[in-house]
This record gives structure tokens, sequence and C-alpha cells, in this order.
């Protein structure tokens, strides 16, 4: 045995080498096999054919190779794991980056000698400017609006001068971009950065003035299609919420060409192959092969960007929008990213695009980006915010910019020392990248002064680019743009078309697109069609056959009256599509600027793919409405009803996408769409009969669209036999008679002359709008230029739509500069405060498992989201809370600082020894939130009085309070900017630092002990974030408790706090206490733990603590760090404190205060009605627009009721009459409720932010919201005047004051009551287009319950309650009464003779004496919307996740 033993030792060895060898040889001679079997296919299959090798691991399965064999298969058969097992395969290394594959496809050019195609991008003596408004003049206020549009008519009829600041952006730049070299733009806020590269890609907004040469490959930019040949991946993240990341990207794919561009490549790279005998590597085969086929679904280029971009995790997640869940803001703006860069586009201008992301994902972004342009010689010209030395090295140029001047462009590695020639040096810890971005700045530029022998003398921006341009780098510049460029001619690389793929192709792509949209917005469509059953029930029911007798015109009006409020209710189901077509339209417009497709390509699919939906609804309406009510019984009739229906919902929904395309906003859209539907409604041939429309406007009666269908529904049915019974008051039958008196016509050819114009009314929409969508650019929303820095009062800021970057200038007063330097160096605050500690001690935080894991089996009923977290906050000490992304930071925040609204909380938390009572807290403490949120229309100033008038105790004097927002202004160093208008984040006014330190002075001026500041860093360049974090440590030296949660920061940030908390995954504590000096306690406390990673000199403290403390460490370390922590001197330490602290001090008492809220609910409301006047006064395109569509609204229902007011001559000219103010009601107040709902939408979730910071309660800001009601009130007091005056007298109603004056009245309420009936729309909704829909299916019923289309003595006793809550019919009762109430003259009509009042009681059912009465519930009906309204914002948070 033993002998047996010993052999078997002996022979193991061999066997293992020998079974070594033997897998080796058969792995050779498999693979020649393959190979072999391979080379016998024919050249057509050889493109389609490639070796797929198994997965090492047996992963897998699926097509293209079992485990443990390779397999020659055809790739357009592959299923998703094959393809999952082609990208692995393709990416093998360790960190699944793209050099690999990269270097294999080179390696496969070069092995045929074909060279990649390459792009130089050159620009020189490069100027853009434009001209501004300067400072108050540039606010949107109604004065300034109104100004503007003069001053641009008189500037265009050469009668006035335009009197603006000229402002210049770049400024005389010059550079060359090389193929095969990462270029990294720098520079501080407001540089030009952006602007550059839009010129670069020749995306400048039109209005801004440019000069100069940029070139690619010496070709200008008209001579090829600079879209295809290069991407701008732009700052702002516009994608379509309801798509996932995954089929976004595919979108793009199918787009752009991607995989169209792998055939091109393959095309003769397999023929050269094949000619030459060479063997390409099987990996690097598959993928390429496989690439080259477009898929519909399983996409192997977006798999292969989605790995790269770090996408993978949430591929199949959607989007999301600011209403709508979906992915982070982060993993937003890497979709941004792969949009752009998944097409065969060589040259990428990259702006910005590791905002949100922490720097281990920017760094792996941006090395894959570097293999790319070192592979492959692309061209790359990417700025970034706030560059990690890591991922600073990996580029290998620079251009710095400042003030729009270029003050280096050259190697990196040469940028240090070129600025130590300078005189300025680069101290020890500080990152290269912060270093150059503070360089510049006058308040920054002197601690890098390296002479200590000569004093400090700033040197300018421009005075730097003078002596850039005489170094031997400036030279060197110089003579490369003298220099020629070579591929002057390459088609390839500078494509002359437009589109990449066949424009076939990009249709279908787009119906794929429109098909998982309708699909995604299914509840929608669904709610839709249920409303159109629901009206149409109601309707049936109000109309029920059983009450209806077809044997004399009266009834045959009550006919006509449903038949026409089926076509006003199908045209006007149509008006949401303006909402979605302009929801949509931010996404289009990048795409056609990047040539994804022609707006054909966009519009068809719209209009095709609604066809089912228009005929699902005229059959839904058919259905339900048409026997049931008793219409003309043949089925001919039946289906011809349905057609008619059809049309015209297809008509309406190309009128309104028309509308939606041309106006490209909200308000302006249903403001001119009103106005365009009143002039259809009015002249459709049913409100006014042809017969009383003026000749005027006899063109508009025989355009409108609703005429044909009104004349098309009417001899549909009354030409039936069931109307041919002979009239008792003449020799015509009922049916004709109920036409003529309609002035309708009797020829039944006229129903298919209906169909057929309806029909081609919506081909013409159509393809108006697809033309709209062509020619039309967004709307550019100018803003105003302000000093952009406290400290550097030299930049000046403009914003437009179309370049969203803060671009700057000189400003040329500097004075006063050092004194307001010294003034903010005092720490201390003249508002006394109480310095408070907060001690937690074993919190806990569960929330209720999610469904999603129940189903997968999870058993536990709670889900634990923090675990026995342990800590303290002290005054003067500025703590850091660190950890992973899903640690749990901003979840412990919340919980500390009561902002969690659900959820179990457990635990001990302390304020200064005593229990914390969140009543009290919310007083002391501060929340800066993550997302900087602020009412778009206010100034700094004006923002942060409003917040501390409401916030700090009432017994502080105006003067006091005054000092202290200006010491606030300050010591954030927002004085500079205090007249600036704060803007639409991303869109217009402030810049993103400016806006975060606003962020932190609304919550400073609360003169807070303790504040929370959740990534108070995020999305700001290295510059900003030092601003801030100035502004965070000067706020933590006046004596307060600051608590910060921070993501991955510089060493700079870092080491500015004092103490640190870090957590890990679970929400558990690795290490709490002192960070020290240059972060030595914590680095010791690590460093200690056996077998971790040393710190090597000069590292990010911060990155190295996350590295070495992930799941991958723990599990190779073999420990658990929350463990070790928990038995560490340093958490007995923590323990001991937490107890001592924990006991109060003697003497001191549990904080108190007599009220919920700082200020009485009267301060609250009057300081909520000022802001909100603020918000309406600088809401120009709401007022304006509203006040001009009143105008012209008035004008033109003026013209079409010229001088009937005093016509009672037959019960038709008191229909008529009644006709003219039942769509005056209707029409205006549709409108008002429609127009308020953007600006509610914007101001709630400013709501949402203020109410949680304990500013005031909700019935003080909806009373002032209610603006509508007293902000709003002068503006429809206005509207009233001018619609009613001029109405009033073009109408030629009597002249009476008391009729006058009681016709403003009713006017003015029911533009109240519908303006209220918007807001409670938009609280009751959680988003704008939600609510447009729920208010058009009230509309309709008001429309249809009014007491117009059936009187209130035809009402069904069971719809009568309906009649008598309908405002609108209360409205009408009230001004028919005032204006006709007391006449007395004889009218004759149909079944009725005698006086106007009696018709009006008989049938009607108008009673004269209600005009108090009336009065009254039109009043109870705006005060029942306020109230709803407000029990609205309190009660539903739509913002609660």
């Amino acid at each position: 045995m033993a002998f047996a033993a010993g052999g078997i030792d002996h022979h193991v060895a061999v066997d293992v080498e020998g079974e070594e060898e033997s897998r080796r040889r058969a792995v050779a001679e498999e693979a020649d096999l393959l190979w072999a079997a391979f080379e016998r296919l024919p050249s057509a299959k050889r493109r389609s054919h490639a070796v797929v090798l198994p997965d090492p691991d047996g992963l897998g399965g699926g097509d293209g190779g079992g485990r443990g064999e390779g397999q020659l298969v055809d790739v357009r058969k592959l299923d998703r794991p094959g393809l999952q097992r082609v990208l692995r395969h393709a990416l093998a290394t360790s960190e699944l980056d793209n050099a690999n594959l990269l270097h294999g496809i080179k390696a496969r050019f070069d092995a045929v000698g074909l060279e990649v195609p390459r792009v130089e991008v050159r620009f020189q003596n490069l100027t853009v400017s434009t001209d501004v408004h300067v400072g108050r003049r540039a606010l949107p206020t109604l004065v300034n609006y109104v100004h503007d549009i003069a001053e641009r008519i008189l500037i265009s009829s050469h009668l006035l001068r335009p009197d603006k600041h000229k402002l210049v952006i770049l400024d005389d730049v010059s550079g060359v971009i090389k193929p095969g070299r990462m270029t990294l733009l720098l520079g501080p806020p407001a540089s030009g950065k952006s602007t550059l590269l839009l010129a670069l890609a020749d995306k400048l907004d039109s209005q801004l003035k440019k000069s100069g040469e940029v070139a690619y490959n010496g070709m200008a930019l008209d001579q090829f299609c600079v879209q295809r040949t290069s991407a701008y991946i732009s700052q702002t993240d516009n994608h379509i919420g309801e798509l996932t990341v995954r089929e976004t990207l595919d979108f793009a794919a199918k787009c752009q060409g991607a995989s169209e561009n792998w055939q091109e490549c393959l095309k003769e790279l397999v023929n050269l192959e094949k000619e030459r005998g060479i063997r390409p590597s099987p990996e690097i085969d598959a993928f390429m092969k496989t690439a080259s086929f477009r898929r519909e679904k399983h996409n192997l280029v977006s798999d292969y960007v989605l790995r790269v971009l770090g996408l993978d995790i949430c591929a199949d997640t959607p989007v999301g929008s600011d209403m709508e869940r979906g992915v982070s803001g982060g993993q937003k703006k890497r979709v941004t990213t792969g949009e752009m860069i998944i097409g065969p586009r060589k040259t990428l201008l990259m702006d910005e695009i590791s905002t949100g992301l922490d720097s281990s994902t920017t760094f792996q972004i941006v090395n894959c980006m570097r293999n790319f342009v070192h592979e492959m010689e692309a061209t790359v010209l990417m700025s970034l915010l706030q560059p990690a030395p890591e991922t600073f090295e990996l580029f290998d140029d620079l251009i710095l910019l400042s003030e729009g001047k270029i003050i280096y462009q050259g190697p990196i590695k040469h940028v240090v020392d070129y600025f130590k020639s300078l005189g300025f040096s680069l101290p020890p810890r500080k990152g290269i990248a912060d270093f150059l971005q503070e360089v510049t700045s006058k308040k920054d530029q002197a601690q890098y002064w390296s002479d200590q022998s000569k004093q400090h003398i700033f040197v300018s921006a421009s005075e730097m680019a003078a002596v850039f341009k005489e170094s031997q780098y400036g030279t060197y510049l110089e003579a490369n743009l003298s220099s020629s460029c070579g591929n002057k001619d390459s088609a390839l690389v500078l494509p002359r078309s437009k589109f990449a793929v066949p424009k076939f192709s990009l249709v279908r792509a787009c119906f794929a697109r429109e098909l998982i949209l309708i699909s995604r917005n299914r509840f929608l469509y669904t709610f839709r069609t249920c409303q159109v059953a629901f009206v149409g029930i109601i309707t049936s029911t109000l109309f029920l056959r059983t009450r209806l007798h077809p044997v004399d015109e009266q009834n045959g009006n009550l006919y006509l009256a449903c038949l026409f409020f089926g076509l006003v209710h199908m045209m006007f189901n149509g008006f949401t599509e303006m909402t979605m077509t302009i929801s949509r339209l931010p996404v289009f417009y990048k795409q056609r600027d990047n040539f994804f497709h022609p707006a054909w390509a966009f519009s068809l699919p719209n209009w095709i793919l609604r066809i089912p939906y228009s005929f699902i609804e005229a059959v839904v309406w058919s259905c339900v409405v048409y026997y049931t009510v008793g219409f003309a019984p043949t089925v001919d009739r039946f289906f011809r009803f349905m057609l008619l229906l059809f049309s015209i919902h297809q008509m309406a929904l190309g009128l309104f996408r028309m509308m939606g395309a041309i106006a490209r906003d909200m308000t302006i859209a249903s403001t001119f769409g009103s106005a365009v539907l009143l002039a259809i409604f009015l002249l459709g041939g049913f409100v006014v009969p042809k017969g009383f429309i003026k000749p005027w406007w006899d063109w508009a009666y025989w355009i409108s669209p609703l005429m044909y269908a009104q004349r098309a529904v009417s001899v549909n049915e009354f030409s039936a036999s069931r109307w041919s019974k002979v009239s008792v008051s003449g020799n015509m039958t009922v049916g004709t008679n109920i036409l003529i008196s309609h002035s309708l016509p009797t020829d039944d050819h006229w129903f298919w002359i209906g169909v057929g114009v309806l029909l081609a009314y919506s081909i013409f929409f159509n393809i108006m709008f697809t033309l709209a969508l062509a020619f039309l650019n967004p709307l550019r929303k100018p803003q105003s230029m302000v000093p952009s820095d406290a400290g550097d009062g030299r930049d000046v800021h403009i914003n437009t739509d179309s370049n969203k970057n803060t671009i700057g200038e000189i400003f040329e007063n500097n004075d006063g500069f050092e004194g307001q330097t010294e003034c903010k160096s005092k720490k201390g605050m003249i508002l006394p405060f109480q310095p408070l500690t907060m001690t937690f001690h074993n919190v806990n935080y569960y929330v209720n498992m999610p469904k999603e894991m129940q189903a997968k089996g999870v058993p536990e009923k709670r889900l634990q989201l923090l675990s026995e977290v342990s800590g303290i906050f002290r005054p003067r000490v500025l703590t850091a809370l660190v950890g992973a992304s899903g640690s749990g930071k901003t979840t412990l925040m919340d919980v500390l600082a009561g902002r969690k609204t659900g959820g179990y909380i457990e635990g001990d938390i302390r304020i200064s020894g005593h229990k914390k009572e969140q009543r009290t807290f919310a007083r002391i403490a501060g929340y800066v939130e993550q997302n900087d949120i602020h009412s778009p229309q206010v100034t700094v100033e004006e923002s942060l009085w409003f917040s501390s008038t409401l916030r700090l105790p009432n017994d502080i004097s105006r003067e006091t309070r005054h000092a202290f927002v200006e010491e606030v202004m300050a010591l954030v160093e927002l004085d500079q900017i205090r007249y600036a208008l704060v803007g639409k984040q991303g869109l217009t006014g402030l810049s993103t630092e400016q806006r975060k330190r606003l962020t932190i002075a609304v919550e400073l001026v609360a003169n807070p002990s303790i504040i929370f500041m959740d990534e108070p860093t995020s999305g700001l360049d290295a510059r900003a974030a030092a601003i801030v974090m100035r502004t965070v440590r000067n706020t933590v030296d006046t004596g307060r408790t600051v608590v910060c949660t921070i993501h991955q920061p510089s060493i700079d940030i870092f080491e500015a706090f004092d103490e640190l908390l870090l957590m890990k995954r679970g929400g558990r504590v690795i290490y709490g206490g002192s960070l020290g000096v240059n972060s030595v306690d914590m680095i010791n406390y690590f460093q200690g733990i056996p077998r971790v990673v040393p710190i090597t000199e000069g590292y990010n403290p911060a990155t190295w603590m996350l590295e070495v403390t992930t799941q991958a460490s723990e599990e190779r370390l073999g420990i658990d760090f929350a463990t070790v922590y928990k038995n560490s001197y340093q958490f007995r330490n923590v323990e001991n404190l937490i107890v001592e602290l924990s006991i109060p001090a003697s003497g001191t008492e549990p904080l108190k205060f007599s009220s919920e809220f700082s200020q009485n609910r009267l301060t609250q409301f009057m300081v909520c009605l000022r802001k909100q006047s603020l918000v309406y006064w600088r809401s120009p395109e709401y007022n304006v627009v509203r006040l001009f569509f009143t105008s012209v609204a008035a004008i033109i229902f003026g013209s079409i009721f010229w001088n009937v007011g005093m016509k009672r001559e037959s019960t038709e000219d008191i229909l008529l009459l009644m006709g003219a103010l039942y769509a005056a009601c209707l029409f205006l107040g549709v409108n008002n409720a429609s127009s308020v709902q953007p600006v509610v939408s914007v101001e709630r979730t400013v709501y949402y932010r203020e109410r949680a910071a304990n500013m005031y309660s909700s019935f003080p800001y909806a009373a002032a919201q209610v603006y509508h009601g007293l902000v709003e009130i002068p503006y429809i007091a206005v509207q009233t005047l001018i619609f009613g005056l001029i109405t009033y007298f073009m109408v030629n109603y009597e002249r009476n004051i008391r009729k006058l004056v009681l016709y403003l009245i009713y006017m003015f309420l029911t533009f109240t009551y519908f303006t209220f009936y918007g807001m409670v729309a938009v609280g009751l909704t959680p988003t704008q287009h939600m609510a447009s829909v729920v208010s058009s299916a009230f509309y309709s019923l008001w429309n249809l319950l009014s007491g117009f289309l059936i009187p209130q003595s035809r009402i069904p006793g069971w719809w009568i309650w309906f009649y008598y809550i309908c405002p609108v019919a209360w409205t009408l009762r009230g001004v028919i009464t005032s204006q006709l109430g007391d006449v007395d003259t004889r009218i004759v009509g149909p079944g009725f003779d005698g006086t106007v009042h009696e018709f009006l009681q008989q049938n009607l059912g108008f009673e004269q004496g209600m005009t108090g009465a009336t009065v009254a519930v039109l009043v109870a009906f705006s005060v029942f919307f306020f109230s709803i309204y407000a029990i609205s914002i309190k009660m539903i948070n739509f913002q609660r996740s």
C-alpha cells in the first residue's frame, strides 16, 4: 500500500502536465476544424457566420455553443445568452473594459493594411458674441415683455437703434484637436467651454454672432454633414421617460446606422483576409460580425455601450422624468452620452458628461473613451467638472479656457511646468485640475504665487492669453495651424448625406418606438376611452329615447343638440394630443438636429398609429349613444355616424398636433389654440346658424371643419324616413324643417362631402404638423445678464435654451473688492442662536418589504435600511457622512432631520441631552436638499427675504432681519448677484453652483442651530465646489452644527471636514470619529486592520478609504468592517462620548416654542401673497398672452355676434343671444383653466420643499396661490374689463349701467372659478398632462348640462341635480336673466308665442329676481374649488417615494 501510494505521488505531476498538453492540442485541433469548416462556406455566408467560443466557466446557454466546445454559427440567429457570450469574450479583461476589443479590431485592420479613418478638427480666430440687456431691464416682467415686443417692432422698422450690451463669449481663439489624442477642455464657470463645443459641432444659436473658421480635415463646415461626423453630447438630459435605457440606445443605434457601419468595415476586411489567408481572432471576428446585423430587440452594439458606460445594471429600467421614477441623475447623464456615442461618429464633443457621477464611474468611462481614441485614432474633446487626479492623467492634451480666451493648449504633462514659469506653483496634495481652474480667479490666484520675493499682482486672463501666444506652445500651435491638413477628400470620414441609413429603416424604427410608447401609455388611452364611454352613458341617459318623440321640430332640436354635443366632445377629446406633442418636442429637436431621422419619419407614426385609437373612440361613442338616444335605427346610418365620428377625431388629433408643433409652449398653445377653437366652434353652424353669420365671417364658416361635420351628421339623421312626416306648420317634412331652420342642407350627398373634407383636413393638418417640425426651432428663452460671482466681479451671465452654458465677459466695475473680502472674513453672526449637539444611539429604520422582493420569495415583512447606527454631531464641527451608493447616507440624514413620512424608526435621538421633538426641532434645523428647487421668477435677494421673513422669530425687527440677510449673502458670496433672477434649472438664470449657494443661503437665513446638507457639491466643477465648501466652512465657524453627505470628494473638499461617519451597504457604520490633519486618524485606523492595502503618497484618502472597504475587499480579507468597528477602541470612544453628551446640562430645558410656525397665519398669507405677486408679474408668457388672447377672442366674438343684442323678434334671436353668452363663458373659462395649470405645476414643486421646511401651513399658501383669488384677481379683473367692455358694446346689449355691471360681475366670477378649477385639477393629479385629461371630462359635462344644449325644462329628473351643481349653468342663468329677464317684447317660435320673459321662464327655467342667489352660488363655487385646492396640497404629495 505504501509503495502504491508513493507511486501515485510520483506520477501526479507528470499526468497533470500531460493532460494540460493534451487539452491544448485538442483545443487547437478543434479550432483548426472550425476554421476549415468556415473556409468551406461560400463568400456570401462568410459575413454572417463566425466561431462562437464557449464560456470558460460554462455560463450562459442558448444558441452559439454549448458548454465546453465552440461552434460555427449563423450570428443572425444568436439569442440573448449567445450575444452576451460573444460580448464577454470580446471584453475579456479583468475590468471588462474595451481595451482588448479595440486593440483586436485595430490589429485586424493593420494585418490587412487597412487604415482607420481619422478626423482632425481646427478652429482659427473663432469669436462668438451676442447683444444682451443688462440687469433689471432683462428681467422678464410684464413691462419688459411689452417693451421688448415694441422695441423689436421699432428696430425692424429702422425707427430705433438697439440699446444692448455686447457680450463676447469666445474671444479670438484658435486651436487643433488631433486624432488619436485625448483632449480635456477645462476652465472655470462662464469661461465659454460649452460655447466652444457648440461652435465646433456647428450647433450655435442662430442669434449668436460668429466669426472665424472651423474645419474638419481642412474642409469647411458647409462642405459636408457635420452632424454625422461629430457628436455633441449636451449637458441637458432630454429623454422620453417611458422608454427603458436599452430601448433609448437601441433607437439611437438604428437611426445612426451603428450596425451598417460595422457591415461597411467587414466587406473589404473579409475579402482581404480571404485573399491573404489571414485567420482573424475568433472573439473579435464573432463580435464584429454579430454587431454588423441589426436586430429589433437584442442589439449587440447596444449591449456593448451599456457595458462600457456601466448601464447594464439598469438596462431595462425606464429612463424616467421629473414626476416619474426612473434611473438616477448620474445614470441619465450616461444615457445621454451613450445615445450619441453608439453611432459611427469619429469626433466626440462631450460637455460635462460626469455630472452626478462618482469618480470611479467617471474614471471607467473616460478610460474606455481613451482606449477608443488611442486604438481607433478617434478625435475627442471632453469638458469635465471635477476630474479626479487619476482621471485627469488619462488625457493627453489640455485646452484651458478663461473668460473666453485660451490660456494654455498643449500636452497635459507640461501644464504644471508652464504655469510655474508664470510664477504659479502647484501646492502639495492639490489636484492639478483644481489648481488650473482656480489660478485664473482673482479671489484664488494669490495662494498659488510662488515667488515670495515679489508682491503678487493679479494676472488677468487676457494677460495669460497673450503670454501663451508668445510661448513655445503658442508658437507650435500657430505653426500647426499654418500647415496643411491631410485626408481632405475622405468621403468616408466626412459624409455628405444627412442620414446614415435608408429612410424606410428610419420610419420602421420610429414606428417601433411609437408602438412602445402607446403600450407604456396604455393607462392614459384606456382612461380616455373610459371617459368617452362615461360621458356617452350620461349623454344617452340625458337624451333617453323614452323621453323623446320625433314628431315635431321642438323635439328634433334636442336630437340636433345631442348630435352637436357628440361632435364637440369627440373633437375636444383630442386636446390632450397637444400636451403630449409639446412634452416630446425637446427630444424630437435633439434627434432632428443630430439627423437621427427626418421630421416626417416622426410625424407619420404619430398619425398612422392613432388611427386605430380614433376608430375605438368612434365605436365606443356610437355603441353607447346611438341606439340609446334613439337616432335613425337603420344599420347603414349607424355605420355612417361612426365613420363621421372617426373622421372628426382624426381631424382633431391633426389640428391639436399642428397647434402644439407651431406654438412649442404649453401656455401659448393652449391660449392661441383656444382662439382658433373659439372660431371653429362658433362658426360650426349650430351655435350661430348660417343665416345669422355676418358677411365678413362667411369665409371662416366655409373653412370651419366643425361646419362640415355638423352638416354631415345632420343630413345623416334628418334625411331618414322616420323624419319624412309632413309638419303641422307647413307642407314640408319635419326633418326638412329642422334642417332649414338651422340653415343646414337637405341633400344626402353632404354627408360624403363632410367626411371627405374632414379627412382632407386631417391630411392637411398632419402635413402642417410635419412642416412645423421640420422648419421651426425651440423657443429661445433669453435670461438676464448679471455679475456672476461676489469674488470675481468680472463674469456676466446670459443663458439661452439652445446654449445652456453660462457664458461670461469682464465686468468692468471692480471697485470695493478688497473691502468686501475683509468683511467676509468676519465669522460672527448678528443674530444669536443656541449651539446644539445631536446624539443618536442604535438607530434602526425599517420600511415595508417591497412587493417585488416578496414576489421573489423573501419571507420578512420589513426591510431594514439602517442598522444600529450611532454617532454625534457637534457645534463648530463639520461632519462628513460618506458611503457607497445604497449605504443609507441620505436615509440616515432624513431620519435624523425628521423628513421621513413613512417607515418605522427605532433608537434614541437627543438634542443636547433632551429627547428630540420634531415640532420644535424643525424650527431650529435647516435641510439643504440635493435638488436646488426655487421659484424661477424671483431674484436671489427676494428668495432670501421670503425665507427669513417666514422662518425667523416674529420679535426680530425689520432692520435686524435686513442686516442678517445682508450678512448671509456676503457669507455665501451672493451679494453681487442679489438682483439676478433664479430662473429654471438647466434652462435659464443662475448657474449650478450659484443655485447651490442660494439653496444653502435660504436655510442659513432661518438662523438654524443644526444644518443638514445633502450632496452640497454634487454637479459642480472644482472651483464652484471650493466656493460652496468655503460657504459651508464659514457656516461651521459661526458655531453651528453642520453635517453633509458627500460622494467621493476631492482631497481639498474631504480634508475640509473635521469628523467622518462612514457607512457600508445595509446601513451599517464602519468608521466614526475624527479625520485628523491630512486624514491621518482615519488612515491610521484602517491601516491598523491586518492586510488592508496601505495608501500611497499623494493619493486621495477618500478614494482610498472607499476602495479598501468595498464588499470585494471584505471578501478578500475575510472580515466585516462593521463588526471590526464595533469591536474597536474608536467605537468605544464614540459610545463614551454619546453617553456623556446624552445627559442634559444642569439648568437646561428641552426646546419649546409657542407655535409650530415662526409667523402667524396672517403674516404667512401676506408674505406668500407678495411672492406670488412677483411670480405672476414676471410670468409674461402667461399673463400677456392671456390678455392678448382675451382681446382677440373679444374681437372675434363681438364681430360674429355684431349688433344682435337688441334683436328680440323670434325665439331664434333669443337662442342666438344665449349661444353668444354660452360660448363666451365656456371658451374663455376653459382657456383660463388650461393656461394656469403650467404655472401652478411649477410652483407646486417649490411648495413641497418650503412646506417640509415648516415655512408656512398649507392654507395661507393656498390662499395666496389663489392669487387666483388675490394675486390672480387683478389680472382676472383686467381680463374681464377687456372682454366685457369690447363684447358688450360690439354685441350691442341694452345700454343700461346696471346690466353692464352685472355682465362684468358674472364674467369675472366665471373666469375666477374656472381659474380655480384649473388649479384643483393640478392639485389632484400627479402630472400636468393627466390634469388636462381629467379637466376635459368635466368641461364636457359642464357643456352638456349648462342648459344650452338641452334646456332645463327638458332635462330628466334623474339628472336635474347635476344641472344645479354645474357652474356654467349658473353663469348662463345669471347673465341671461340680467340682460333679458325684464324684457316683455313679444316673440314667436316653434311651439311658443309670448314675451321674452315668459320664454325664459317656460323653456329655460330662468326666473327673474335670482341675481343675488346666482352671484352667491358662483362665489360659493370659487370658494369650493379654492378649498379643494388647499386641501389637496396639504394632504397629497406626489413626490413621496
